[in-house]
């Protein structure tokens, strides 16, 4: 259900999680090697950055499989950022296939991805609505409305996701969220990967980009901060 990656660090381009690696989400969207829910990730993809300039949010999202889109390479490789966020889609069965429910989702300089499913009932208590109706859009609006309710962007995750796989005990909630200073994530039912040695930056996704022996698991049900000092991981 959906493969992500992020990156902090260094500024450079979105072909960083794409293309440019062997298994970046390109190849990820039709040959994931560690998927186990679906076979293939083409129903849309997105991307988010921040500009150098304004330090804003910016993201670009298509609700058609990746590889069909002719204008993504050359963004890929101009859209810089020391912090980078991108997913390729599975639509759980009976969600819309629209833009609007394609991560990340975005709030402010908030962006999220959501690997998983979750049954609607167990989110929709903690906020009054979302993007989409698809139960990917309501775990980020909860988490959203935490974030701007004063919570650190690393408890606001632990908050949703455990109150969701409280309430849906087969719920799947790995999620994948960064501000431009921080990068959060989730272990919650699916794989987890980071890379943070031999680099100057730290790579966080679903399943490693690449063959290099410095991609560790991230054990289930944790939660990972990455920042400027380092990688901090913690039980849920």
């Amino acid at each position: 259900m959906c493969r992500h990656a992020a990156w902090l660090g260094p500024p450079r381009g979105l072909a960083a999680l794409l293309d440019e690696p062997e298994h970046g989400l390109v190849r990820q969207s039709y040959a994931p090697r560690m998927q186990r829910h679906g076979m293939v990730n083409a129903d849309g993809f997105g991307m988010g950055w921040y500009d150098p300039a304004s330090g804003e949010a910016v993201r670009y999202r298509r609700s058609i499989p990746i590889w069909t889109d002719a204008n993504l390479p050359g963004l890929a490789r101009a859209a810089r950022s020391g912090c980078l966020i991108a997913a390729v889609r599975s639509a759980t069965i009976g969600m819309p296939i629209e833009e609007s429910a394609t991560a990340p989702f975005a709030d402010g300089r908030l962006l999220l991805s959501h690997n998983g499913r979750v049954r609607a009932e167990a989110v929709r208590s903690l906020v009054d609505s979302a993007e989409s109706t698809c139960d990917a859009a309501w775990v980020a609006a909860a988490v959203f409305a935490r974030v701007r309710g004063g919570a650190p962007l690393g408890d606001a995750l632990a908050e949703v996701v455990t109150h969701a796989g409280t309430k849906d005990p087969e719920g799947r909630l790995n999620l994948l969220a960064c501000d431009g200073a921080t990068v959060a994530a989730t272990t919650w039912g699916d794989t987890l990967y980071v890379d943070d040695t031999g680099q100057d930056g730290v790579l966080v996704a679903s399943e490693p980009l690449s063959d290099r022996p410095s991609w560790r698991p991230v054990p289930d049900r944790r939660l990972v901060l990455v920042t400027p000092g380092g990688v901090r991981v913690e039980p849920l």
